[in-house]
């Protein structure tokens, strides 16, 4: 597999100091550096596109594309995936989609070092599109998070809705590179929250999921589960296109905030969100006073930070 994404100079930067440990010594033409990641082979190039090959290609470059949609949340990730040879496009808005009774659901926290993975599954009658789209309901990655700590409260009690949070913990405790891969944890969590809701007979025109791999692999992460929701719509730009995966992105960034910060208190220490070099300083002032161990609670262990913080510790 080879999923090629256009970054910015900012997220460009973060990604040359984060790999700076695993670069190859030869790198082809006109590249900043290749690298080794697991079993990817990670290549930036000086115009900005950056080329994951391999069997964890999906995995790889799903926390950079996560990380250029928080530098710039306002411009369209252009991904390229090797399955389908085209550049993924935004969608235009259905309006049958965004006027309907819809399920959506999206996650949260699948970027950060810290702190859990959050997702949600949210019920709009299309009654009620109108008034919730006049609170400023939109894809949370458009919002800072002083708003949708204010925006979320006006609505959630009056919509349904089901809201899973896998902490870092149990994350670290599924992990497995070849066999529950993030996009797999993500396909279960969307599935159980979903099933939630198909299962009080809503009578939803649409179940819309924010697409974050290609539909048959979705489906084919859930071939070991027996109830699994079918008939999805899988759109890029779900939050745009139905507000019922606005509502599930905010309620999801609202909770992860909310976990955040009881994360945060109950260790004593204020934690970085995203997964940059400031997160694997604070990482390395936590362990020399807690010990390694603690990682294994609060962040996820197969991002690099973790081998960041040994090399930082022991140098």
């Amino acid at each position: 597999m080879t999923i090629t994404v256009k970054l910015s100079k900012e997220t460009m930067k973060e990604m040359n100091e984060f790999y700076d440990d695993y670069k190859r010594l030869k790198t082809p033409p006109y590249a900043v550096f290749q690298a080794d990641d697991a079993d990817c082979v990670v290549t930036l190039y000086e115009s900005g596109k950056a080329v994951f090959q391999g069997k964890t290609a999906d995995l790889s470059s799903q926390m950079w594309i996560e990380m250029e949609k928080h530098n710039n949340p306002n411009k369209r990730v252009e991904v390229t995936n090797s399955d389908n040879k085209k550049k993924e496009k935004i969608d235009r808005i259905d309006k049958n989609i965004y006027n309907s009774s819809s399920i959506g659901s999206d996650e949260v926290g699948t970027g950060d070092y810290f702190g859990p993975i959050v997702v949600t599954a949210a019920f709009v009658r299309k009654d009620q599109v109108g008034k919730i789209a006049n609170m400023g309901v939109k894809d949370s990655k458009k919002l800072t998070d002083e708003e949708i700590l204010t925006i979320v409260p006006k609505f959630i009690k009056d919509i349904k809705y089901h809201t899973y949070v896998m902490s870092a913990e149990e994350y670290n405790k599924v992990y497995n590179p070849q066999s529950m891969n993030l996009n797999k944890i993500k396909a279960i969590l969307h599935n159980k929250a979903l099933m939630e809701l198909v299962n009080q007979n809503l009578n939803q025109d649409y179940i819309v999921v924010d697409q974050f791999c290609e539909p048959r692999n979705y489906y084919n992460y859930l071939k070991e589960t027996n109830n699994v929701v079918k008939g999805i719509t899988f759109i890029t730009k779900g939050e745009d296109n139905s507000i019922a995966v606005a509502c599930a992105s905010l309620i999801s960034r609202y909770t992860f905030l909310q976990e955040f910060d009881k994360l945060s208190k109950k260790i004593g220490y204020n934690l970085p969100k995203n997964a940059n070099t400031i997160t694997d300083q604070v990482g390395v002032e936590i362990v020399k006073k807690e010990g390694f161990d603690i990682l294994k609670k609060i962040a996820k262990l197969n991002f690099k930070n973790t081998d960041k913080i040994k090399d930082l510790i022991n140098n």
